[in-house]
């Protein structure tokens, strides 16, 4: 643990963008796996559950959590599926 008042800070703030962090990758791929599912099963609403991970994919390019190329990758995957 750093003795150091700045360097505490810094170790709260990153824990703390860290869980961020995670958490929208998370949801970002729970939801490119649910667009997927609903996609092979020719589910009703397997457009409104692509449209719903392409924006997850746009918001963590966004934040830049993933890099704009893979971001454009994943999309594509998605389309040519649908």
């Amino acid at each position: 643990m750093p003795n150091i008042k700045s360097a505490i800070k810094r170790v709260r703030t990153n824990e703390t963008k860290n869980a961020q962090n995670s958490h929208v990758k998370s949801a970002m791929r729970s939801s490119i796996k649910k667009a997927e599912t609903a996609l092979t099963n020719k589910d009703d609403n397997a457009s409104d559950s692509v449209k719903a991970a392409i924006k997850q994919v746009e918001k963590a390019a966004s934040k830049g959590l993933i890099h704009k190329n893979t971001a454009a990758r994943k999309k594509s995957s998605l389309m040519k599926k649908a």
